[in-house]
């Protein structure tokens, strides 16, 4: 028997309405004993929401959503009222008490998929929308919702499928087996696979940043003006600017979006040798930023001849500062390669361009809010479609369909197909609960 659950749908706090959920096969009679009748299905209906004894402990709106039709695929029960705490766990508790559990955290959506109603790459999209911190990731996230990621997922994995059943046919046939592979169309469907694969990483690549951010690290000798390019970024007087150097002795964090990025800028102490005790710990702190970020902005002077830049395992933009005192102009020096004045604002603006250029981002049109374990499938198929586009090569057939099998794993571990409970419990209890 399919266990009832429900939740508070709503965020913790006081607020203008509140909306406790209830979804499975005693929604119906919850929704009797609660209202004294079931509402018309998809229909906005007004009424009392009144305890055992009949007394009310609030009123508002209810929806009834009939199986199949709702969210999860089953019986579902909205109860919308006042935002008010104590009312909600009232109504919640009252829900309970009818047979009902309280649902685990992205249990509502775990149904949705398990009934069908979304497939995987959908149901994190959720997720995504409700945690999006720009405009294009809401974006990105709203166009996997609609499935429009996905459908572009299954699309290749058609072709994989049909270009696998060619080849396994050619297998049954042996002794025509090379006749078979040699066709030049063989070849051809296989390399659009590979290119459909490089289109999709791409734009999932895109989507990948607006869903977790860019870690931008700033490094740099002491008094070469890394906390006053963070202000110039941010707009404001977020860090303190001295002419001491070493003013800086822990990471200062300040989150910002650049044409919908979202950007994790950190400020570090200054890169020297010291006998300051609380220095010195500031400088371990920064080294060891610098080697975790996603990019690294080493910051020197204009001017200075031949710097010495430490190579970092992340892409690294070099901003010489100060260009208003050695009267070079402001801008784009080279690639990753930028020139400005914070003091002036001047060479800001390119500073923000080279810095989504460095990663490779070029706004969220069109993007998917791929997840990292998108990305991974996704290249996998890819690697698998390779090794069977070889195989073809070869004319060897049976190599050249378990690779192409293979291809259809990867792109069902995207949507669901082929998915493993760790995985599932891994991704629904990042939800809150109540969604």
């Amino acid at each position: 028997m399919i266990e009832t659950i429900a939740a508070i749908a709503t965020p913790p706090g006081r607020g203008g309405i509140g909306i406790v959920r209830v979804s499975g096969p005693r929604a119906r009679s919850v929704a009797e004993a609660i209202l004294g009748q079931c509402p018309v299905p998809r229909a906005a209906t007004y009424a009392a929401f009144k305890d055992a004894d009949g007394d009310a402990i609030d009123e508002g709106l209810a929806l009834f959503f009939a199986a199949p039709h709702s969210y999860t695929g089953e019986d579902v029960l909205e109860l919308q009222g006042h935002g008010a705490p104590v009312v909600l766990d009232l109504l919640l508790n009252l829900t309970l008490s009818k047979g009902v559990r309280l649902a685990r955290p992205g249990e509502f959506t775990e149904r949705a998929f398990l009934n069908e109603r979304l497939d995987l790459a959908q149901a994190e999209s959720v997720i995504d929308l409700i945690n999006s911190a720009s405009e294009q990731a809401a974006r990105s996230a709203a166009r996997s919702l609609t499935g429009e990621f996905s459908k572009a997922v299954m699309a290749i994995d058609q072709n994989v499928l049909e270009l696998r059943v060619y080849v396994e046919g050619a297998i049954d046939f042996p002794e025509d087996e090379i006749d078979f592979l040699a066709d030049r169309e063989v070849a051809i469907a296989a390399e659009a696979i590979d290119q459909a694969l490089t289109s999709i990483l791409e734009r999932s690549a895109r989507g990948t940043s607006l869903h977790e951010g860019l870690d931008l690290v700033i490094g740099g000798k002491p008094n070469v003006g890394k906390s006053s390019i963070l202000n110039a970024l941010v707009g404001d007087e977020r860090a303190i600017v001295t002419g001491i150097p070493g003013t800086t002795r822990d990471l200062l964090d300040v989150d910002l979006v650049i044409d919908g990025l979202p950007i994790r800028v950190r400020d570090t102490a200054g890169i020297r040798e010291s006998v300051d005790v609380v220095e010195q710990e500031g400088i371990a702190r920064a080294r060891a930023a610098l080697d975790r970020a996603d990019a690294v902005m080493w910051v020197i002077e204009d001017g200075e001849v031949d710097p010495n830049i430490p190579a970092f395992a992340a892409p690294t933009l070099l901003v010489r500062n100060k260009c208003d005192l050695t009267g070079r102009g402001a801008g784009c020096v080279a690639d990753h390669d930028v020139s400005l004045s914070a003091l002036t604002g001047a060479g800001v603006e390119d500073l923000k361009r080279e810095i989504k250029k460095l990663i490779g981002f070029e706004g969220g049109e069109g993007a998917f809010l791929g997840r990292r374990r998108h990305i991974a499938a996704l290249k996998a198929a890819q690697a698998a479609v390779r090794e069977g586009l070889a195989e073809i090569q070869a004319g060897r057939g049976e190599l050249a369909a378990e690779a192409l099998r293979t291809t259809q794993q990867a792109l069902g571990d995207i949507v669901g197909v082929t998915t493993t409970d760790e995985l599932l419990g891994e991704i629904f209890t990042a939800f809150c609960i109540g969604k």
